[in-house]
Formats: C-alpha cells, structure tokens, sequence
C-alpha cells in the first residue's frame, strides 16, 4: 500500500500539470489541422495558377488539330518538291533516237570473245544508220538483216595512232533470211565447215525500236531482223575450247545461186601439213604447181625435211582430190538449187543489195574515214555501197 500511496503522491504533485496534456494534445492537432489547411490553401492558389495556366492551352487542341495538318501538308509539300527533282534531270539528258541502239544489238560475228570490251570502248555513232531507215533513206521502207563484225585497223585518234577494233554492220536488203547457216574457217583450220546458225546458238530475230519496247513483240509488224547470239561471255568458262574457238572463227554465210562462186573454180588449196616441231603452211594450185618440184623447193627452203617428202605428197595429193570434189558438189548443188527456183526468189536474188556501214567519224570517236573497204567476207564478197 505504501508503494501505491507513493505513486500516488507523485500523481498529486504532478496534478497541476495534467490539465496542460488535452492542451498539448490539442497543440499537436492544431499544427496539424492548420498544415492541412495550409496545404488546401497552397493547393488552391496552385489550382487556381494551374487552370490559368491551362485555360489557354485547352484552347488549343483545335489549334494544334488544325497545326498538324499543315505540318503534314508542308511536308508532303517538301516530299512531291524532291520528287520533282528527277524530272528536271530528264529534261537536261538528251532524248534517245529510236535506233540508237541498233549496232550494239547486232552480235559482231567472228570477233574474239577477250576483244569485245575494245569494240564497246568508245561510244561509236551510227546515226548513217539510222538514217537510211528514214523516209528518202537507203532503207526506208524496206526488209532488211543486219548483222555485225569487226575490223582491226590502225587509226588515229587524239593525235596517237592505235590499233583499233572497228565495228562495222552489214544490211542485206531481202524479202527473206539471206542463209540460216554459219561458215567456220581460219588459217588455223585446216578444213571449212558450214553449219545451221542455230547449232552455234545464232538467228535472226526482230529488232524493237526504243519507242516500241513496251509492245509485243507478236503485234509489231518489224522489217529490221538482227543477227543475234545467245552465247554468253559467263559461260563459255564451261565449254572446251575447240567450241570457244569455233565462235572466233564464225563468218556470216551466203550463198548466190544465180552467181557461180569465185571458189567453185579455184584450183588452189590450203596445205597445212602438221608436223612438228613446226607444221608446212603453203598454197598449191594443182593447174600451175608441180608436185615433185613444188616438194623440193620447200626442202630447199628448210620448210620441211628430206625425210617427210613422201608423206608430205601423199598428204598434198588428197588434199587435192577433197578440193576438186568440194567444187564439183558446189557446182551441181548451184545448178539444182536454179531449176527448183521459182520465178520470185529469182528476182528476190537478183534484186538483192548489200551495205556496209562504218560508224560516222566525231570528236569522241578514232576516225575511220580512211580505212573503209567494199569487201565483207569469202561468203558475201563486196558490198554495193559503203557508207
């Protein structure tokens, strides 16, 4: 009891100050009461700033609505502004001729695969070509087959001489294909082979002018016809090279019936006799030459040795015998191909031209003025006008 009376006493020695713990107490709150109206009180000037601030931009959604259609205006205004940009380009560039193209797209027969780059060189113009397909032209309004080759000359250009590869295109103006065939002769080749165009992967094909390309080819009426190969430079790595040197050695073929050819009455024959360590080149006409003097002037000359004499006439002799019937063939084939020869393709070939175009001599370009020549090839002979 005692210990209580203490804690007791303590109690009414601190009685003074119990009065003064609801004070507290309603100090605490009252800081705390007052912080929030303080609060509501900063939150309302804050309201009051943030709408005032605002008002002006809740007015503005239908500023930036109508901002953003502009803004995609302007820059679809700047997008069509580059797009024009190309056709002004177009308008400087020179429009292209409607044939400017026709001499590349003829295939240069018989020209070396490695050599084709040096024909392409120079930016050649054959616009005497084109031409002569205008009205008043050599051409004009004609059937025509053209095909390519080229001509290693000696030419000058920028004050250099230079050997260069010149290209040059045949017209044959026909009412039907000159020949569906190819001739394969070199120097090297020891015989000549006459084969279907198609077996080397060549043919006439129509030639599109530039204002024609989108049109089909099947509703053209075309009177232009190129000699055109299928062979490509890539692939020719898979081919031997027998069959590559057989495109190099390619001569575009003709044969006239109405004429009688040059070589169905040549009595002379190419003679390469093979043998090492050097093989005989030579030419024998068996009307002039004799055979046992013929042999001894090449051993004479150290051409071939004493002991290849015999086999060398024996070689001579058959090569001999291989030409006579060749011209005999050639003969008897003329005359049957003139009795089954209708009166229209008489006249077909009798009427029938050749032209032979030289690219025109500009600023760009070596001149050829001086280097064109009549003569085509073996097959074709000359040409009835240079151009």
């Amino acid at each position: 009891m005692r210990r209580g009376a203490k804690r007791k006493t303590t109690h009414k020695n601190e009685a003074p100050n119990e009065p003064t713990q609801p004070i507290e107490e309603n100090k605490k709150n009252e800081p705390s009461q007052s912080a929030e109206e303080r609060k509501d009180e900063q939150r309302k000037p804050a309201e009051e700033n943030h709408i005032e601030l605002n008002d002006p931009v809740q007015e503005e959604p239908s500023k930036k609505m109508d901002e953003e259609p502009n803004k995609k205006a302007a820059k679809g205004r700047a997008k069509r502004a580059k797009t024009s940009k190309p056709e002004a380009e177009d308008d400087y560039f020179p429009d292209k001729r409607n044939l400017e193209d026709l001499w590349q797209q003829v295939f240069p027969v018989g020209t070396e695969w490695d050599q084709l780059d040096m024909v392409y060189q120079y930016k050649w113009n054959f616009s005497n070509l084109e031409d002569a397909f205008e009205e008043g032209g050599l051409l004009y309004n004609q059937k025509v087959y053209l095909f390519g080759c080229t001509e290693p000359q000696l030419v000058s250009f920028q004050g250099q001489g230079k050997v260069t590869m010149i290209p040059v295109v045949v017209a044959v103006v026909s009412p039907f294909p000159p020949s569906d065939k190819i001739g394969i002769k070199s120097v090297q080749r020891e015989t000549e082979e006459i084969l279907p165009m198609k077996q080397m992967k060549m043919d006439w094909v129509p030639y599109i002018p530039l204002e024609n390309r989108e049109s089909q080819v099947e509703r053209l009426k075309s009177q232009i016809f190129i000699l055109s190969c299928t062979q490509r430079r890539a692939g020719l790595k898979h081919l031997k090279l027998e069959r590559v040197k057989k495109f190099e050695y390619c001569l575009p073929y003709f044969y006239q019936p109405l004429q009688e050819d040059e070589f169905e009455q040549s009595t002379v024959v190419q003679i390469l006799f093979p043998i090492d360590p050097k093989p005989v080149f030579c030419e024998f006409d068996w009307e002039l030459d004799e055979l046992e003097e013929f042999t001894d002037k090449l051993i004479e000359e150290e051409e071939l040795s004493s002991d290849q004499k015999d086999a060398f006439k024996d070689f001579l002799k058959e090569k001999v015998r291989e030409a006579k019937k060749a011209n005999r063939e050639a003969r008897e084939a003329r005359r049957k191909a003139l009795e089954e020869m209708n009166g229209e393709t008489r006249a077909a070939f009798e009427n029938m031209k050749f032209y032979k175009f030289y690219p025109v001599s500009t600023s760009d370009t070596p001149d050829v003025s001086g280097v064109k020549a009549p003569f085509i090839n073996r097959y074709y002979g000359k040409a009835h006008k240079v151009l």
